[in-house]
C-alpha cells in the first residue's frame, strides 16, 4: 500500500534543494568576478542557473509564490498572503 505524501515534507526537501543550488551559484559568481575567463565556470554557472530556475518553477507550481517583484505570478485569488512563507520553511 503506497503510503500518502508528506506535503511539508516535500516543501521543505524542495526549497533545501533550491538553497543548496543557489549558495553554489552565489559561490561561482565571487569565484567568477576574479576569474571571468574559467569557461568551466562559466558552464557549471549556467548549469545551476537553468536547475535553480527550474526547481523554483516546480515549487511554485505546488506550493506557490516563491519570488517577489515580479518574478512570480500569483494565482487568483492573490496568494502571497498564504503562509508558509519561503523564508518560514
Amino acid at each position: 500500500m503506497k503510503q500518502a505524501a508528506n506535503p511539508d515534507k516535500e516543501r521543505h526537501a524542495l526549497m533545501e534543494k533550491i538553497q543548496m543550488v543557489d549558495f553554489a551559484l552565489v559561490e561561482l559568481t565571487l569565484y567568477l568576478d576574479t576569474h571571468p575567463q574559467d569557461s568551466q565556470a562559466i558552464q557549471q554557472f549556467n548549469q545551476l542557473a537553468v536547475e535553480s530556475r527550474d526547481l523554483k518553477g516546480a515549487y511554485e507550481k505546488r506550493f506557490g509564490p516563491l519570488r517577489q517583484f515580479g518574478g512570480s505570478f500569483s494565482g487568483y485569488p492573490w496568494n502571497w498572503g498564504d503562509t508558509p512563507w519561503p523564508w518560514q520553511v
